[in-house]
């Protein structure tokens, strides 16, 4: 149920960013970064506290992009979102271009 509660608020992002400047990518960007930059926190914060003894300091700058901080959840919880507004762009491409 969060996968469309996500991908929801992906596409009200998108509609607000994309009826004030006219670009569906642009709001397309824009919901999808909001969830691709929530999700990659949650990464880090995972890899802290079971890799890195709770301590920020001890992980290095790239510690969120590491595999091990990933679960699938936290894979989904962007990919839908980033998929649906992607789908609402090319249908606003298609339909008024």
């Amino acid at each position: 149920m969060h996968h469309l509660a996500h991908s929801l608020i992906a596409l009200a992002i998108q509609s607000v960013i994309a009826l004030a400047s006219g670009d569906w990518w642009t709001g397309a960007a824009a919901g999808a970064s909001y969830f691709w930059g929530r999700e990659y926190a949650q990464a880090e914060y995972r890899n802290i506290e079971h890799h890195y003894g709770g301590r920020r300091a001890n992980m290095p700058f790239w510690g969120g992009l590491e595999a091990r901080a990933w679960t699938l959840k936290g894979i989904t919880d962007f990919v839908y979102p980033t998929a649906a507004v992607i789908a609402a762009a090319l249908i606003a491409k298609h339909t008024h271009p």
